[in-house]
C-alpha cells in the first residue's frame, strides 16, 4: 500500500485543485473537470481494468463531494475508463495531442451519458441550449487542462513503476 501513496497524494490535490480553485475561475458555473482528464490518462496509462478502478473509485468520492444523482460519475468515469483503457497498449503514451483529443472525446462522451441517464430519470431540460451554454465552456476548459494532467499522470506513473522495479 505504500508504493501508491503518491497516487493517492496526486489524486487528493486534483479533487482539492477541482472543488477548491477551479471554481475561482468558473464561466456559467462551469469548471474543468480534472479527475475525468486523471482518469482518462492513467487509463491510457495502466489499462482498462486499472482505469476502470480508478473511475469508479473516483467518480464515486466525486458523486459523495457533489450529492447530487449519487452514483452517475461513478458510473460515467467507470465506462470512460474502461473504454480508453484498451487504448494503452495501443499508443505510444509521450505524445501531445492524445490527451488533448482523448480528453475533448471523453468529455464529451460523459456529457451525452449523463444527459441521458438525467432524462431517464425524468428531468427534462434543453438538450441544445445546455449544450451550447455548458459543453463547450466545459471543452475549452478540458482543452487548456487535458496536457498538464496528462504530464503530472505520467511522472506519476514512472515514479510508480520505477519504485515498483526496486
Amino acid at each position: 500500500m505504500r508504493e501508491y501513496r503518491y497516487f493517492f497524494i496526486f489524486f487528493f490535490l486534483l479533487f482539492v485543485i477541482q472543488f477548491s480553485f477551479m471554481p475561482l475561475i468558473a464561466i456559467n458555473g462551469v469548471i474543468p473537470d480534472l479527475v475525468l482528464l486523471a482518469t482518462v490518462s492513467y487509463a491510457f496509462l495502466r489499462g482498462s481494468a486499472w482505469g476502470a478502478f480508478v473511475g469508479f473509485l473516483f467518480g464515486l468520492i466525486e458523486d459523495l463531494m457533489l450529492g447530487s444523482f449519487f452514483g452517475l460519475h461513478a458510473f460515467t468515469l467507470t465506462l470512460i475508463g474502461a473504454f480508453f483503457g484498451r487504448f494503452s497498449d495501443r499508443v505510444f503514451k509521450e505524445q501531445f495531442f492524445l490527451p488533448i483529443l482523448a480528453s475533448v472525446a471523453a468529455t464529451f462522451a460523459q456529457y451525452i451519458l449523463s444527459a441521458c441517464i438525467v432524462y431517464l430519470l425524468g428531468y427534462s431540460f434543453n438538450l441544445f441550449l445546455h449544450m451550447w451554454r455548458m459543453l463547450f465552456i466545459l471543452l475549452l476548459f478540458q482543452f487548456t487542462f487535458a496536457y498538464p494532467i496528462h504530464w503530472a499522470t505520467f511522472q506519476l506513473d514512472k515514479r510508480m513503476n520505477e519504485r515498483d522495479s526496486y
